[in-house]
């Protein structure tokens, strides 16, 4: 019973039992000094069998949550900062970026992700911000490469830095890359980013081809007015490239000024792609993918749609998210978060920080509240978020 103890005090030091008492019945009623078997009994598990190894049990019960979702996939912001300004990433005024010393360090990022891959964590996703601007950016693949356990080290980017650095990535282990392109024309992909560098981007997207990495996937958030009318260019891509273009619908966020005017929805865009394409053909998935992928017959690439607001994916969920600033969200769209970073830095044990992950990821909601009531909730915009 003492490691309960000694999770009580660290949660009230931190400041962060009243997070997890408001939104789960994990922590509900637990005081300093009090040993409450809520904290496991929420998680259907004792302490005795979170110590079994994984031939006993085959994942790891705090990261499992309520509904039987097992969160193999981890992502990871890098970092707050961008190079470009992306307008529903960014709100135009700017965001107040985290002080430094607020920031995960290298350090502390890789022990969380060794922890998580020691529960189970299979894939880790590098975000942002623009994760290739982070100096340590290839020490830090190359780091969690050596990782026992782990299959994939993934990036999402803006790809302007992407040419220049990949032989270099691709050497310290980097698997998957998702590039963010929002428009085949110079001109309106400066006015979405409102900045430069569309050439880079699209030398960035030729280096991956040339580097072996296949499919390269291609991020395109849709919105209408802006890009809806690129559909088919986009589609084009996958003549002739091993690329995956990804359609994805315009979700809300702080600053971003969504409204559902601008969404273009999954069903709208498939049945405007198969007007031209009749003979395209979906594809069968794996159970927890959150792309609908489909291909032309005789294409080299594909095609998949982001689903989150006409048909969110949210009963096989496997994410979860750490900030640069290093809390825990359990869900894109959700506000409540839970800061690893202060946890860890009042000297909590390995298995402490377990404890208070599991009852966090436990109180994990079923799905999220849906479109509408997302827009007035209050959430970081997606650059404080990490995608």
């Amino acid at each position: 019973m003492a490691v309960y103890r000694r999770v009580s005090e660290v949660l009230v030091r931190t400041g962060w039992l009243n997070v997890l008492r408001r939104s789960s019945s994990a922590t509900r009623g637990l005081k300093v000094g009090e040993s409450n078997p809520n904290i496991t009994a929420s998680l259907k598990i004792t302490t005795k069998e979170t110590l079994k190894d994984d031939s006993i049990l085959p994942f790891s019960a705090f990261l499992t949550d309520n509904f039987g979702r097992r969160h193999n996939y981890l992502r990871i912001s890098l970092t707050e900062k961008c190079n470009l300004r992306c307008q529903y990433c960014m709100p135009e005024e700017g965001v107040k970026l985290t002080p430094r010393g607020q920031l995960l360090s290298t350090t502390e990022l890789l022990t969380l992700a060794r922890l998580f891959v020691r529960e189970g964590v299979d894939k880790i996703r590098l975000t942002g911000g623009e994760p290739l601007i982070r100096p340590d950016v290839v020490h830090i693949i190359a780091e969690l490469k050596k990782l026992e356990g782990l299959k994939t080290v993934a990036v999402t980017t803006n790809a302007i830095n992407l040419a220049r650095l990949l032989p270099k990535l691709k050497e310290a282990g980097l698997d998957l890359i998702n590039i963010s392109l929002d428009s085949l024309v110079p001109a309106k992909f400066e006015f979405i980013v409102r900045r430069k560098g569309f050439h880079k981007v699209m030398e960035g997207i030729d280096k991956a081809i040339e580097l072996g990495y296949n499919p390269v996937k291609i991020n395109c958030v849709v919105m209408r007015g802006f890009n809806e009318d690129e559909l088919l260019d986009f589609v084009a891509l996958t003549e002739n490239k091993p690329v995956e273009v990804r359609f994805i619908e315009y979700m809300p966020f702080d600053g971003n000024k969504w409204n559902f005017k601008k969404m273009v929805s999954y069903q709208e865009m498939l049945d405007g792609i198969r007007q031209r394409w009749p003979n395209m053909e979906k594809l069968e998935g794996a159970h927890m993918d959150t792309a609908k992928t489909f291909r032309i017959p005789n294409f080299k690439g594909q095609v998949g749609f982001i689903t989150s607001m006409s048909d969110h994916f949210c009963g096989s969920c496997n994410r979860l998210r750490i900030t640069a600033d290093g809390n825990l969200k359990v869900c894109l769209f959700g506000n409540s978060e839970v800061s690893l970073r202060d946890i860890m830095r009042s000297g909590a044990s390995d298995e402490e920080l377990l404890h208070i992950i599991g009852a966090a990821v436990g109180r994990k909601k079923k799905q999220h509240a849906g479109m509408f009531s997302i827009s007035q909730m209050k959430n970081r915009p997606m650059i404080l978020i990490g995608g």
